[in-house]
């Protein structure tokens, strides 16, 4: 996803999208040990993506503390 979509998603829709990339990312690294990755590429997308929200989440909350 592209930063000015994720943007426009809510605290809750980030929070699960970021549990489900998580997930995503601990079934590649399981795949990588066993040698079954497909595409090494993968893990570099979701480890920004997880990046972008942790930092859109971090941004919102500053917000409110402000």
């Amino acid at each position: 996803m592209k930063i000015h979509e994720l943007r426009e998603l809510t605290v809750e829709e980030l929070g699960k999208r970021g549990r489900d990339l998580r997930q995503e990312m601990l079934t590649l690294r399981l795949q990588k040990a066993t040698g079954q990755l497909e595409n090494p590429f993968r893990q570099r997308v979701l480890r920004k993506e997880v990046a972008r929200i942790e930092t859109i989440l971090t941004e919102r909350r500053k917000k409110i503390e402000a």
